[in-house]
């Protein structure tokens, strides 16, 4: 029988080579798919741009408080973002799609990645879009603990820690969902948002509230706008051959 102290030591070294698995893993490639042209005809694509507003007084931003974390205290300080409003009523953060109208169409997978870092004890950005296949890269540059726990409804849900600056894990989602919320069980402010298409007509509002999806098929669209806190809301557009169509979005506070 093994003594006591072999039996922690033991113990100690599989929790760690747990750990640093974790923090290190990639996970495998998806099956490579046949190679899939741009079914859109850039003679005659067009565009829907916008903007997002708020209607009424947005809620202060609240101070987060991260000294329970002595590497999160010395960062710049951080604030809630879970309403931000710029000049002009501007709301930003807000995710815009094409929600209905491609029919059929099958569209290529970017090769690029998109990044999501976890930067001065916050994820960055906010809000993000990727499409289903896309490699999905999340990164530490903190030299302290976090864990990514993306917590999906059609997908497959994972908790990664990263302990260390430098480390990063790649994730690629296998069916579209808006959104899938991230957060951080480590520090419990940290949450950021992701939304999973299977095109590549989306957009985040930034500090204008504005928005564009640009290369479409001649068509008519639902095209969603969604916000954490304010809910949805959709509205019906055509394109004709080369238009650009203008809409908006108020959300009420």
């Amino acid at each position: 029988m093994r003594s006591p102290f072999v039996r922690v030591i033991t113990g100690c070294a599989v929790g760690l080579a747990l750990v640093a698995g974790a923090c290190s893993k990639e996970e495998p490639p998806p099956a490579k798919s046949a190679v899939v042209a741009n079914p859109v005809d850039p003679a005659t694509a067009g565009s829907i741009t916008g903007v997002v507003k708020l209607d009424g007084k947005a809620p202060a931003a609240q101070s987060i408080a991260m000294d329970s974390d002595s590497y999160c205290e010395k960062q710049p300080k951080n604030s809630t973002e879970s309403v931000v409003v710029g000049s002009d009523s501007a709301l930003q953060n807000v995710f815009v799609y094409v929600k209905d109208g491609l029919g059929d169409r099958a569209f290529p997978v970017p090769a690029t990645a998109v990044v999501l870092d976890q930067k001065g004890c916050r994820y960055a950005p906010h809000v993000l879009g990727i499409q289903v296949g896309q490699t999905l890269e999340i990164l530490s540059s903190d030299d302290t603990l976090h864990n990514v726990h993306a917590m999906p409804q059609q997908n497959r849900e994972f908790n990664m820690a990263h302990q260390l600056a430098g480390i990063k894990h790649t994730h690629v989602f296998s069916t579209k969902e808006v959104m899938i919320p991230f957060k951080c069980d480590v520090h419990k402010w940290m949450n950021a948002f992701v939304g999973v298409l299977d095109h590549p007509f989306y957009a985040v509002t930034t500090g204008t509230g504005r928005f564009e999806l640009k290369g479409l098929p001649p068509g008519t669209y639902t095209v969603e706008a969604w916000h954490e806190k304010l809910g949805t809301q959709t509205q019906k557009v055509t394109i004709g051959d080369k238009q650009t169509s203008d809409i908006s979005f108020t959300f009420k506070s």
